[in-house]
């Protein structure tokens, strides 16, 4: 077993094509079949299903692929934390972005790294909250944007941000940012939520509890673009944080406006592993990504949030980002 092969394996796991991977490599295909072929005889199991569609892993190959991608990042810190100092910071640097913050701060952050640090290569993975924690425990991420955690033994959170809650609603509702919505108004109509056990939904949860209200939902879903998705199709309206959706209402394809009476936040963190020594690159990365958001909040392009250091302040209406 040698890198070579864990690197085909992990990487054709990723793109699910041997062809896809090889062009990704730089090498030519028979060259990764060998890898693959050579590491599955050596752990006497399929790695891979060959399907029409592609190379799908087996349980096998995810427990298998799991592993390898975690010990490739292990070695990757390891090369970068024993590189001899010098002015220019390298390495690969993994951050984990929270789904409603992607269309925010993805574009301005990747510019911020590409000019400040281009030696850095930057990957960005995207989901909810509770399996961006479950990725920060298991270091498959070296950073992570999270939200209403706290620093524990095992993860360190630095606090970026609050940010309200919005109602979202088709277009044609007219809300409006400058007239904030109670909580029991939003209740007269039929709502598309997260599944219960998502960070949101439990937000959502407090309101319904803090307003003794029954809401009616339409249909619940553990896809924030599904859930605009469904908004926008006349199923009902629904609870976002408003960067999630600014571009949308920016674009008139939604209204929205803060939720009040109770006003319910959440706590944007950025949290790292306590074990793990930072290295230059992750440091680096930590530094862009705070200054990015920082940003984005003073100067009102990231709508309905204030500094975590600042108190409470009036949303502003939701623009898109459209520089840096």
């Amino acid at each position: 077993m040698d890198l070579k092969q864990l690197v085909a394996v992990v990487t054709v796991s990723e793109v699910g094509s041997v062809t896809r991977a090889a062009r990704l490599l730089h090498v030519v295909q028979p060259s990764v079949t060998r890898h693959v072929q050579t590491l599955e005889a050596e752990l006497g199991t399929a790695l891979f299903e060959r399907t029409r569609q592609g190379m799908r892993t087996t349980p096998a190959g995810e427990r298998f692929v799991e592993r390898a991608r975690r010990a490739l990042q292990e070695l990757e810190r390891a090369r970068a934390e024993i590189r001899p100092d010098t002015e220019e910071v390298h390495g690969t640097v993994t951050l984990g972005l929270l789904e409603s913050t992607t269309e925010m701060l993805a574009g301005p952050l990747a510019r911020a790294v590409e000019e400040h640090l281009p030696h850095v290569e930057l990957r960005l993975l995207s989901a909810y909250s509770g399996h961006l924690q479950q990725w920060l425990d298991t270091g498959e991420v070296d950073l992570s944007l999270t939200y209403n955690v706290t620093a524990t033994g095992s993860v360190a959170v630095v606090p970026l941000l609050h940010e309200s809650l919005w109602a979202v609603a088709p277009a044609a509702a007219g809300l409006a940012a400058e007239q904030p919505l109670p909580w029991a108004d939003l209740w007269r109509y039929p709502v598309v939520l997260p599944v219960r056990g998502h960070g949101l939904r439990s937000l959502v949860d407090d309101a319904v509890t803090a307003t003794g209200a029954t809401p009616r939902i339409a249909v619940e879903t553990n896809s924030m673009p599904l859930q605009k998705e469904l908004v926008h199709a006349g199923r009902g309206w629904t609870v976002l944080p408003a960067a999630g959706v600014a571009r949308d209402i920016e674009a008139g394809r939604f209204s929205g406006t803060p939720l009040v009476e109770p006003e319910i936040s959440r706590t944007v963190v950025l949290g790292h592993q306590r074990d793990l020594r930072m290295s230059r690159a992750v440091a680096a990365v930590a530094r862009e990504t705070r200054r990015a958001v920082d940003e984005l909040v003073t100067t009102g392009r990231w709508p309905g949030s204030r500094r975590a250091d600042e108190g409470r302040r009036t949303a502003s209406a939701p623009r898109a980002t459209s520089s840096p």
